[in-house]
């Protein structure tokens, strides 16, 4: 009796050695080239809350104000392409209710277009492609993937420097679980602006180049552990004019102890978090788990059976009746 290898045992013998080479290079190479930032992005993100403005009509600061912040980002793909970098061009507009809707967010309360040029597999600032302003730390707008559970520096636009973000645990966002980071920025001049004197107590100068100061009551992020993506955003900016000099804050341009993320906008960054974060975790962990299984289980059935084959009775040699010599090969 002979064995014969039948092509099945090899098929399933192919198909688990293959599942089992599958398996590593899904996790460690398909996964983290799969983590990198978008070039073709365009997201808005809405905050609201109330403060005090400065009203330039009646040239006074007027509390209890809904404070509407929009911020904006698309992705610049050709500059992104031709960089390698992900070049995102974003515009934040700060509105009351006065000055929304508007056809120009040149009207609104404050308008600050600016670019940010990033790494896009760390998400670390890259200093080119008309990169402005020279934006610095670890995060901004979002955080690198993989968030861990320590301190962050955390680019303040408005500032102009990076804020140390201190990890607090977790906390859910429409249902949804991410880690929560806050941070604070005591009075800090930022430059100077050209006022008329009376507005920061100097009547009897027509105009005054008056310092322009920022705090921040504080802030509260929280982020999707696996993407870095903010899901809730809580900010409570100040900011103030001073004299030259001056020790005290002489006229407020915008107070409010919190503006955040409307519930629409959480919403729309849940949804994101859980598709973008769910992808990642089927290529890194769920794929290759499952290639790594069912390759072992197909391999070691293959295998048996390529063991085992299958038993065929050997062909008999006809025997001579005619008597007559077999020839013999020689050389």
């Amino acid at each position: 009796m002979r064995r014969t290898t039948s092509p099945f045992s090899l098929v399933l013998l192919g198909l688990g050695t293959f599942l089992l080479v599958l398996a590593p290079l899904l996790a460690w190479y398909v996964e983290p080239r799969a983590a990198v930032n978008p070039i073709d992005i365009d997201t808005t993100a809405v905050y609201t809350g109330r403060g005090s403005v400065f009203d330039t009509d009646r040239i006074e600061t007027v509390p209890g104000r809904k404070i509407t912040v929009t911020q904006r980002v698309r992705g610049n793909v050709e500059d992104s392409e031709r960089s390698g970098n992900a070049v995102w061009d974003v515009t934040t507009t700060v509105d009351t209710d006065k000055s929304l809707p508007a056809a120009d967010p040149h009207d609104a309360l404050d308008f600050v277009p600016h670019r940010w040029v990033m790494d896009r597999k760390t998400t670390r600032p890259v200093h080119c492609c008309g990169e402005k302003p020279y934006i610095e730390g670890e995060a901004y707008l979002k955080f690198p993937f993989d968030v861990q559970k320590r301190s962050y520096q955390w680019w303040d636009n408005t500032l102009g420097d990076t804020v140390v973000l201190r990890y607090r645990g977790t906390a859910k966002i429409q249902g949804y679980t991410g880690y929560k980071f806050t941070g604070s920025v005591p009075p800090t001049r930022t430059g100077t602006r050209m006022v008329p004197g009376s507005l920061v107590d100097q009547k009897n100068r027509p105009q005054v180049l008056a310092e322009e100061w920022y705090s921040n009551h504080g802030f509260e992020l929280v982020v999707d552990q696996a993407t870095g993506r903010v899901i809730y955003a809580q900010t409570g900016p100040k900011r103030t004019l001073r004299a030259p000099g001056g020790k005290k804050d002489a006229a407020v341009l915008l107070d409010s102890r919190k503006v955040s993320f409307t519930t629409a906008t959480q919403k729309e960054a849940v949804r994101q978090a859980k598709r973008d974060s769910g992808q990642l975790r089927m290529v890194g962990t769920t794929l290759p788990i499952g290639a790594a299984v069912g390759g072992f289980v197909l391999a070691v059935v293959g295998g048996v059976l390529v063991a085992r084959g299958r038993k065929e009775p050997e062909s008999p040699v006809p025997a001579d009746t005619s008597g007559t010599p077999q020839p013999t090969l020689t050389m």
